[in-house]
């Protein structure tokens, strides 16, 4: 249940740059005395040029090109952590070994859990700023190619 989170947090991330991004709209300036009408038919039609040649479509919602990192198996803890110290020290060094064996694997056990904790936080981030970087690129890519398409047809694009 958590990773269906954890993608929709990413999907609302990518709206989020999507919205950010249309705040830098392209102003786009007819150089020739278009009409209205003339303008909306040139947009639409550079919309679907650039949607071609980038392989983006602006008004698609935002999707992930991979899926989020998978959870590794639980490791560690400080529950079995205590257990198998507990087992080591009473075999090692009796009763008393057991009870510092139990100490001791409590702190391997729950330092090992909070390792693995990081390492998929980390792996969780580095996932959604790669997903971000990646629809950033092609929506700059798209802009690029419908910007040059408006500019064919006698506009000022900026």
């Amino acid at each position: 249940m958590k990773p269906i989170h954890n993608l929709l947090a990413v999907l609302c991330g990518l709206c989020f740059t999507a919205t950010s991004m249309a705040a830098d709209e392209l102003i786009i300036f007819p150089n020739a005395g278009q009409t209205g009408e003339q303008q909306e038919a040139d947009k639409f039609a550079c919309y679907g040029w650039a949607k071609n040649q980038s392989g983006f479509d602006p008004m698609a919602p935002p999707t992930t090109t991979a899926p989020p990192p998978k959870k590794e198996a639980k490791k560690g803890g400080t529950g079995k952590g205590m257990l198998r110290g507990a087992a080591i020290g009473g075999i090692v060094g009796g009763s008393d070994g057991a009870k510092k064996g139990a100490g001791a694997g409590a702190v391997m056990g729950t330092a090992r859990r909070n390792d693995q904790k990081r390492s998929e936080t980390k792996s969780q981030q580095d996932w959604e700023q790669e997903q971000v970087a990646i629809y950033s690129a092609n929506r700059n890519l798209y802009n690029r190619n419908y910007g040059a398409c408006l500019e064919g047809k006698n506009y000022t694009v900026r």
